[in-house]
């Protein structure tokens, strides 16, 4: 897999690229849950797709398309509205419980995500209940290997990073 470096210089080529108008658009971290169960297709990003909850339908897709694992970062006492681990298993993915407060924020829960996702050679999708905790997760995990404070924060913002970013401004600070 792909470090957050080798990702973050190919969205700078993507960018210089699109703007020179001759590159083929690239597929995004963040899934557009509605668009890939319309279209029964996604793509993974360096073997990796971030998104909101999925319903069955969205974790159909997901494993008709070669992805091999879920984690979910969601923490034990929110709402999935299905059996996630469940529907994850008998459509043959594993299924990855890491739950993440939003007080969890932090280097070492970040590490802790990049150990899982290190484990995986497939594609994998990484959810929470918007995206919002992964963003700010896969944020921190750049800053961590880079220190570039806007190159992370793009990244993290990329995967979904939104209403986080002052907590992971609060952390990166705290390094």
């Amino acid at each position: 897999m792909m470090t957050w470096r080798l990702f973050l210089a190919s969205l700078v080529v993507f960018g210089a690229n699109a703007a020179a108008g001759d590159a083929e658009p690239r597929s995004s971290l963040l899934v557009d849950l509605d668009a890939a169960v319309e279209s029964g297709e996604v793509e993974p990003v360096d073997g990796l797709s971030t998104a909101g909850q999925p319903d069955e339908a969205g974790f159909k897709v997901f494993a008709e398309n070669g992805y091999v694992a879920v984690i979910d970062l969601r923490t034990e006492g929110e709402d999935r509205g299905l059996d996630e681990t469940a529907v994850v298993e008998e459509l043959g993915m594993e299924y990855v419980a890491l739950p993440i407060g939003r007080g969890d924020i932090t280097f070492e829960k970040a590490a802790e995500l990049r150990r899982v996702l290190d484990q995986y050679d497939e594609p994998v999708l990484l959810h929470c209940g918007s995206s919002n905790r992964v963003g700010a997760l896969l944020a921190l995990q750049e800053y961590a290997e880079t220190g570039d404070r806007e190159a992370s924060l793009e990244a993290g913002r990329e995967a979904g990073l939104k209403s986080l970013e002052s907590t992971v401004i609060k952390e990166m600070e705290s390094k």
